[in-house]
């Protein structure tokens, strides 16, 4: 068995406890599963705006799934993507994604509970060394659950907010042996299209990304709560990508204060990174926000799906979580406290 094969192997036991949770066998699968010195790189609050806590396994319970537990005693974990890799440098790597789905009955992180069933979609990265994970880069769509309990307190989102779905193909989940040839395939695909994404604006107009050329027709692309999905080169245009780069003209030029990761699997590639987007809030368009000529450190994880061969080959469905939290966070903005303040009445 190949060390990633293994790797993939290693997280079955914890998706399996976290889909049927249980409040003993659940722990008992975090430990066993992560090295207790792991790096936890959690979105905002979950860390509190810290780059990373090593607190291990035990810290993933208690910062993450004990207190989302507390609130949804029914949840479960339902994983659409699963597929794994070797990045650049050797790191082996497992990215899942998916939905919490649950029944909101007590409040989490004080969003007040709606009663009725709720999801949360996760992307959660895990590097594995020597038969355990020894760090995990993780952001949940905590800002879903606000739009559920119909307490966003920020601007709505220009794209279409939903349920985001599995891919349309129903195959996220690898199960085959690993491929590192056709991973590697789908991975430097996804390299070349970034690469001819980051030559706008500061190289020529919307032409130099050659947008056509790598991405479907009828792409999604499915960004987080707060932003939305948009559909077609169109959709991905209009309500995300114009108003991104409008207020952040400068984003892609410097590589050096960003961290990538790239892995792939089958038709599949992911990447991961913290931060793995940093720029200048220096215009309006983006989120409502005004210009404050700030310097911004993002994190996203991401995957790609790709349909057919050769020349044929695009991009037709993209998975996008940014942690929006903690991108307010570093503008001085307290998004949790005004949505205190706005469900004041409530509780």
């Amino acid at each position: 068995m190949s060390a990633v094969d293994a790797a993939r192997q290693l997280l079955e036991p914890l998706t399996a406890a976290l889909y049927d949770f249980e409040t003993d066998a659940t722990k008992d699968a975090i430990l066993a599963t992560f090295a207790d010195d792991a790096l936890l790189r959690l979105c905002h609050p979950l860390t509190h705006g810290h780059d990373g806590v090593t607190e291990g396994g035990q810290g993933y319970w208690n910062r993450a799934i004990k207190p989302l537990a507390a609130a949804m005693p029914d949840m479960e974990r339902r994983v659409w993507i699963s597929i794994a890799g070797e990045a650049e440098g050797g790191d082996i790597w497992v990215g899942h994604a998916g939905h919490y789905v649950v029944t909101f009955n007590q409040p989490f992180l004080d969003i007040p509970p709606t009663g009725h069933l709720a999801h949360m979609r996760f992307h959660e990265f895990f590097r594995v060394v020597d038969g355990k994970v020894v760090e995990t880069q993780m952001i949940w769509d905590i800002p879903e659950l606000m739009m559920q309990a119909c307490c966003w307190p920020m601007s709505p989102s220009l794209g279409r907010d939903w349920c985001v779905p599995a891919p349309a193909t129903q195959d996220g989940i690898a199960t085959s042996p690993y491929d590192a040839v056709k991973g590697g395939q789908t991975c430097a695909f996804i390299v070349e299209m970034l690469e001819a994404m980051v030559r706008h604006p500061s190289k020529g107009g919307p032409e130099v990304m050659e947008l056509e050329r790598f991405w479907s027709p009828r792409m999604n692309w499915y960004g987080p709560t707060g932003i939305g999905t948009g559909r077609g080169i169109e959709g991905f245009r209009e309500w995300h990508q114009i108003p991104f780069l409008a207020a952040m003209p400068d984003r892609g030029q410097k590589p050096g204060d960003t961290a990538h990761h790239f892995f792939g699997e089958g038709d599949y590639a992911a990447v991961t990174g913290w931060p793995n987007m940093a720029q200048t809030l220096s215009d309006d368009g983006w989120l409502g926000i005004a210009p404050a000529g700030q310097w911004l450190e993002l994190r996203s994880l991401d995957f790609w799906r790709l349909e057919g061969e050769g020349e044929a080959r695009r991009i037709r469905e993209n998975w996008v979580m940014v942690d929006l939290l903690d991108m307010y966070r570093q503008l001085n903005v307290d998004v949790l406290a005004r949505m205190r303040q706005l469900t004041s009445a409530r509780r």
